[in-house]
């Protein structure tokens, strides 16, 4: 199984949020080639700020690997993460994280700003973007340009 592969698995976990009324991203995590868990956006429907994807994602693989720190395994999420979930992947040691498409206005791994240039944190990790970029990318605009 490659990138694509777990990729295409996110985007149908996005599919499931917009099912939802939720912004479609989708996350899995893998160790190897074994999925760990999935996570999709869930912020409407719980009323919580933090309940994006990628945080949805690490707490199922924390309860899942009964730690909270989720070494040697990689994300795979259909949107670049903001500030807040790449503050939690550094914190959680995530290995690698593989993203679709760009976030220009709040993606914290190039869109708008790189956190992992800040060189005081004491993990980084590998990122890898663009896989099936423009799947995510219409997507998400297809869902906004519906809410308008």
């Amino acid at each position: 199984m490659n990138d694509e592969y777990w990729m295409r698995h996110a985007l149908k976990l996005a599919e499931k949020a917009e099912s939802l009324g939720e912004v479609p991203v989708g996350a899995v995590i893998v160790k190897g080639e074994e999925l760990i868990a999935e996570g999709w956006n869930q912020p409407i429907l719980s009323n919580d700020a933090t309940a994006h994807a990628e945080i949805m994602v690490l707490r199922a693989a924390g309860e899942i690997l009964e730690n909270y720190r989720i070494t040697d395994a990689e994300l795979f999420v259909t949107l670049e993460p903001c500030s807040m979930c790449v503050g939690a992947l550094i914190h959680a040691r995530i290995k690698r994280v593989v993203f679709a498409a760009n976030e220009p206005r709040t993606g914290a791994l190039g869109g708008a700003f790189n956190l992992l240039q800040a060189n005081q944190h004491n993990h980084t990790f590998e990122v890898e973007s663009g896989v099936l970029a423009d799947e995510s990318r219409k997507m998400v605009q297809a869902f906004f340009k519906k809410r308008r």
